[in-house]
């Protein structure tokens, strides 16, 4: 396991094509989304000060996973409460990769990152495949989040 660089961005970005297109249609063509995920990714792995970070997995010389995290600082508070929440995302492994672990190891890495950083909560939307695994790291959808979709706020 190891934070990613800007140079991963391409690979990257290629995995999450992989990712997304294998859950819903795709609506926008392989290497056009490439390209446009890829820039994304390369400037936000580039700048300490973005807020993201993702970690990745290697094996036979490419990238067997990775999971993205985003910092998001909360507003100042006068009481005694961290002042961070961590968002996860993207947390994809590739199938001949699965079931030894890797994926567990690349949530682990970014929970403890947040831990280091005294992060409040940490906030992700699962796929029904993968609420076992958040589940096994303490995840539960029982704690009063609130959520408005599709609202165009």
């Amino acid at each position: 396991m190891r934070l990613a660089t800007r140079a991963d961005a391409t690979e990257l970005a290629a995995l999450r094509y992989e990712f997304r297109a294998g859950l819903l249609p795709a609506v926008e063509p392989r290497e056009e989304f490439q390209r446009r995920c890829g820039a994304w990714m390369a400037e936000r792995l580039a700048d300490p000060l973005s807020g993201w970070r993702c970690w990745v997995a290697q094996a036979e010389a490419t990238l067997a996973g990775h999971v993205w995290l985003c910092l998001i600082d909360k507003v100042p508070n006068p009481v005694a409460e961290p002042e961070r929440h961590g968002y996860v995302t993207n947390l994809f492994v590739l199938p001949r990769f699965r079931g030894d672990g890797t994926g567990g190891r690349l949530l682990g890495e970014a929970l403890t990152w947040c831990r280091e950083r005294r992060v409040d909560a940490v906030i992700l939307w699962p796929t029904p495949e993968s609420r076992s695994l958040y589940a096994r790291h303490g995840f539960s959808n029982e704690t009063g989040l609130m959520e408005l979709r599709g609202s165009g706020a």
